[in-house]
């Protein structure tokens, strides 16, 4: 109970405090300082559940196991990475011009606060404190995406708003599906929403009222996954809001939503005892995968691309989820895990490259190599990575769920290797020459922040190579629980 206490308490203390001081100088360090002390104590709390085995916390509201523990210290880790790389960043932006103190204030308190909202919506037990959770996380990333005030930005920000606001709408109505389902078993009482309490009973649940529940809340959900066609708004919110925000978006909200659509996915799998579920999740997911694929080859804007990247790996993440079974389940975490790492990192090293620059566009971005050689070669490096060269991560993740799919859905196999094939090339063709050709930029006159860069790819080739034990153990718990 202690450390689920602080690991929301410190984000939520840390975002009424900056919403006070965020536009000082020291308030960057402060930034840092509440998402360390929140890590920490997300450390602690997965020390305690690996020690003790899933708890429940306050009534049982809120609830802690291996499905959720591990999501937690990956959201408090990039949490915690992001502001340390926001510090010279919104320094430079300050500098010049773009971010007020007004500004300054607004973010670095809607920083915390949307790090509090996703840690809720992953440590509770109740399905209507997730949606809270995540309508709470949709109003603060509105505010973090258009935090700049100009026209592209504000416009993004409504069309993040409009778009996954009638999807939360969805989540509510098929919330409200499952209560009715679940009164009918359980009665009028206050576990009929709570997870565990509707996982005891998942196969007593009247199949019709659950697939009509899952159809709404898929929708509302898969919409911040940003599935294929749900997709539009994820884009725009990248290649306009500041690249601190496009990263925790890319390497930590799609994740929090994917985990709420398992959430249901288990559920509506015990009531029908039939793939329905797994067969939308699989179709949509590829229609992502591909989709994307040929966005993205389409591209100018260096965070737009990267943007169609997220969606064709959520695609492939969904599309993993959908085939279940223990081996699909685990390149699913698995591949949730390295995306977030090295997404993350590619928009820290494209954030600095455009400071530089001056430009998002990629055609007028060149020469980072000589440039930077660090801020070069961690942009090399990271793609590399998530075009699944081995020995990362990405590649053990990728090569699990292809050769899966192989076996398990012949029909679908492909379709994925012609997607990511076209995401290759496309991706390759155009960073090449941002990173060594040739160019006149002159240094930033503050350090960029690359030692989270360089963290995350570590991280990155490590799971490629080797998955320590206690993590191992984590992602085949994980496997286990999610069935299929």
């Amino acid at each position: 109970m202690p450390a689920l206490f602080f690991v929301l308490g410190f984000p939520l203390l840390g975002g009424a405090v900056l919403a006070v001081t965020g536009h000082r100088d020291f308030a960057r360090n402060v930034n840092v300082a509440f998402s360390l002390a929140t890590f920490v104590a997300a450390c602690v709390l997965t020390a305690q559940v690996v020690a003790d085995g899933p708890m429940f916390v306050w009534d049982k509201q809120f609830f802690i196991d291996p499905l959720n523990v591990f999501l937690v210290a990956l959201t408090t880790f990039v949490g915690l990475t992001t502001a340390i790389f926001s510090r010279p960043y919104m320094r430079v932006e300050q500098d010049r011009g773009k971010m007020t103190p007004p500004r300054m204030r607004l973010y670095h308190g809607m920083y915390q606060l949307f790090s509090f909202t996703m840690l809720l919506a992953l440590t509770t037990n109740n399905l209507g404190i997730l949606w809270v959770a995540m309508e709470a996380a949709t109003l603060t990333t509105v505010m973090l995406v258009s935090v700049y005030r100009t026209a592209a930005s504000l416009e993004a920000a409504w069309k993040y708003f409009i778009l996954c606001g009638v999807g939360i709408a969805q989540a509510l109505l098929g919330t409200v599906l499952l209560y009715m389902a679940a009164e009918k078993v359980l009665g009028p009482h206050g576990a009929t929403l709570l997870w565990t309490s509707l996982d005891a009973i998942k196969t007593q649940l009247d199949p019709a009222i659950v697939t009509l529940a899952f159809a709404f809340l898929f929708i509302g959900y898969g919409a911040k996954v940003g599935m294929v066609p749900l997709h539009s708004w994820l884009p725009d919110a990248h290649a306009e809001g500041p690249t601190p925000v496009s990263a925790v978006l890319s390497g930590l909200l799609l994740n929090v939503a994917m985990y709420a659509v398992l959430r249901c996915k288990v559920l509506t799998d015990g009531a029908l005892q039939s793939p329905l579920a797994g067969q939308l999740m699989m179709g949509f997911g590829l229609l992502s995968v591909v989709v994307a694929a040929f966005f993205l080859s389409r591209q100018k804007d260096v965070k737009r691309m990267f943007s169609y990247s997220s969606i064709e790996h959520m695609g492939l993440i969904t599309f993993a989820f959908g085939m279940g079974g223990p081996v699909a389940n685990f390149a699913g975490l698995l591949h949730m895990t390295v995306h977030s790492l090295i997404k993350s990192a590619i928009f820290y090293a494209v954030g600095h490259a455009t400071q530089k620059a001056g430009t998002q566009i990629m055609s007028e971005i060149r020469g980072l190599i000589k440039v930077n050689p660090t801020v070069g070669w961690g942009l090399m490096l990271g793609v590399m990575a998530i075009l699944g060269m081995p020995p990362f991560g990405v590649f053990a993740s990728e090569f699990l769920i292809l050769t899966t799919a192989m076996r398990e859905q012949p029909w679908a196999t492909p379709f994925l290797f012609l997607a990511l094939g076209v995401a290759f090339a496309s991706m390759l063709v155009r960073v090449l020459p941002m990173v060594f050709g040739e160019t006149s930029l002159k240094p930033l006159a503050h350090p960029p922040a690359l030692l989270p860069v360089f963290i995350h790819l570590g991280l990155g080739l490590v799971l490629g190579l080797y998955i320590p034990p206690y993590l191992n153990t984590w992602y085949v718990q994980a496997a286990r629980m999610l069935g299929g």
